[in-house]
């Protein structure tokens, strides 16, 4: 019973998990240094204070992997050695499109150098970095933090409340599940957090070290769409997700085989579009138990950030300036996706296309363009001018004429190309006094901005006009930057090739080279969205090379010597480095079970 993976070497994915329950569960003992106490309470203890405990220490704009070396600086080499540990039981899951086995060793090597008295991984447990068991979705990785911080709360409430009744949960599936499930976090990393935040981890364990009884699914929206897919296989009434899959499996088996797997094409065409619209339990009704997901609130982002391959936090700390401010720019180089998060996000939002206006600046827009105007019209048959509203009144009465309350949005496209002080007048003191009423320049009537109305802008820093932004604008705005080297864009390309188009994941790389080129003008960076085009392929990207990124490097390198931009030939990018090359055919894990999974 269950979703164990066989053959292309998964057995050594097990085999290290089993390893890990022996030594560190079971015992204190160390993976790596066997007979040597790693896996205490008091290390444990201690790695929850130096990184779980001061999540903002160091620079943390720089990345995840920069801040983690920062929190651990001066550690014992135990700790050191805990953390290398640690991370190896969060990469075993992983398959190969989600990191790269090589990738997995260096960073668990990287920290392992920083110990006084480094240790090396053992090589049969190199070996179980691939092939991996799924692609367990985009917070996996960008969410890093968390996932880690589960593992190490997890194994330190384990030695605290270890008893002899505890030893024998590790024999009964549930009653691990139950323990797993139900621990209180004790880090500021995990302040405020449910477990169900950090479930795809959870449940990855519980796949590891149960792989007869837990299915390989770390994406809770998959198995809630597989139980309601096939409810009519649960007959025996529980709320725990995972005993309604092991109904499911029963009923399945007969028909497909004991080695059946949930992301098998023909059983995914049935279940990956299902939504409670088109099933049920068999009653007519979903239902929603403790191991389910809360019902939507409207501003979950877990599900829109998997979508934009962007870290929920991110869109959670943009959700909270927005609240704060009511305004929001979003700056960064040219094809960051500024302008598509900002739209698909106030829709998230707002919950409707509806209450979203959306208007581009350029140099001869004006104050009668974007607030209110006279314009010619006939009246009466004759010509004449009449008063009109623009898109800033326009969205600003659909906000307030809005009973529900719901929020509304402004999106300005390109806010920087106009003359901000010829266009926004008297709105700069109604973006700062959201309470106060001003009369318009061609209306006696009173305005205010309504409570319900927030802005977006986008601002392209590539963009020479950037210096003619005024302060007084800059003061009333939140400035949120879109940068390709840095969170939550670095990294963006990667995790969408990786999901959509995993042969061309090189191109991600040939990226990240060139912007290194171009490290000296970091507003000239190549964004991601160039690249993140459905059916990419090498000829698809050789167009898009030659004819979009090519001319605006010219562009940003003008008068420099020719040496200079051939520094960009495509080919000469992809070279320079021999991982950068495209894996040989054949040459990656091809699991067809193997899931594209989502948080």
């Amino acid at each position: 019973m269950g979703s164990r993976k066989t053959g292309n070497g998964v057995e050594n994915v097990y085999a290290a998990a089993e390893l890990w329950v022996e030594r560190a569960l079971r015992a204190c003992d160390s993976l790596f240094t066997p007979e040597e106490a790693i896996w205490t309470k008091e290390n444990l203890r201690e790695l929850r204070q130096r990184f779980l405990d001061r999540p903002y220490y160091g620079v943390s704009a720089d990345g995840f992997w920069p801040q983690l070396h920062l929190q651990l600086e001066d550690s014992p080499p135990e700790v050191y050695q805990l953390m290398g540990e640690v991370l190896f039981m969060h990469f075993l899951v992983s398959v190969r499109r989600s990191i790269n086995p090589a990738n997995k060793e260096k960073n668990i090597n990287d920290i392992l150098a920083l110990s006084p008295s480094p240790v090396a991984i053992p090589t049969d447990l190199v070996g179980a970095f691939s092939p991996g068991i799924v692609n367990p979705g985009v917070r996996f990785n960008t969410d890093r933090d968390e996932m880690l911080a589960y593992i190490i709360e997890f194994a330190e409430q384990w030695k605290v409340e270890e008893t002899v009744k505890h030893k024998q949960v590790i024999e009964d599936p549930w009653e691990f599940k139950k323990f797993a499930s139900n621990f209180t976090f004790q880090s500021a990393t995990m302040l405020n957090r449910s477990h169900n935040s950090v479930r795809s981890q959870r449940d990855a364990l519980l796949h590891l070290i149960f792989p007869d009884t837990f299915e390989g699914i770390v994406s809770i929206d998959d198995k809630n769409q597989i139980t309601g897919a096939f409810a009519q296989c649960v007959r025996e009434t529980t709320d725990d997700v995972d005993r309604k899959l092991q109904q499911i499996r029963r009923c399945l088996e007969p028909e497909h085989g004991e080695s059946m797997d949930f992301y098998w094409p023909t059983i995914k065409e049935v279940w990956q579009d299902w939504s409670p619209a088109k099933g049920s339990d068999g009653n007519g009704h979903r239902v929603h138990g403790p191991d389910d997901p809360p019902p939507p609130c409207g501003n979950g982002f877990t599900s829109l950030a998997d979508a934009l391959y962007l870290p929920a936090d991110f869109l959670e700390e943009v959700n909270a300036l927005l609240e704060d401010k009511k305004q929001v720019i979003f700056q960064g180089p040219p094809g960051t996706g500024k302008t598509y998060v900002a739209r698909i996000l106030a829709e998230h939002i707002a919950g409707s296309k509806d209450r979203v206006t959306l208007v581009q600046f350029h140099p001869s827009y004006d104050y009668v363009d974007f607030v209110q105007g006279y314009r010619p019209a006939l009246m009466d048959g004759q010509p004449g001018f009449n008063l009109q509203d623009g898109p800033l009144l326009r969205a600003a009465k659909n906000a307030a004429g809005d009973e529900s309350g719901a929020k509304h949005f402004l999106i300005i496209d390109e806010i920087n190309r106009g003359n901000l002080a010829k266009v926004f007048g008297e709105l700069y003191f109604l973006l700062e006094y959201r309470n106060e009423d001003v009369r318009l320049q061609y209306s006696d009537e009173p305005f205010r901005l309504p409570e319900n109305l927030y802005i977006i802008g986008t601002m392209n820093t590539a963009d020479r006009s950037i210096a003619l932004v005024d302060l007084a604008l800059r003061r009333r705005f939140y400035f949120v930057e879109f940068h390709p080297d840095k969170w939550p864009i670095q990294g963006l390309l990667g995790r969408y090739l990786d999901d959509k188009s995993p042969g061309m994941a090189w191109v991600a790389d040939v990226v990240d080279e060139a912007n290194k080129r171009l490290s000296n003008e970091p507003n000239a960076a190549i964004g991601p969205s160039y690249f993140m085009k459905p059916g990419l392929d090498e000829a698809a990207v050789r167009r898009i090379w030659k004819y979009g990124v090519l001319p605006y490097i010219e562009e940003r390198l003008f008068g420099q010597d020719a040496a200079r931009l051939a520094e960009f030939d495509l080919d000469r990018l992809r070279g320079n480095d021999p991982s950068l090359q495209p894996s040989p055919a054949g040459e990656e894990e091809d699991f067809d079970s193997e899931p594209d999974a989502r948080d």
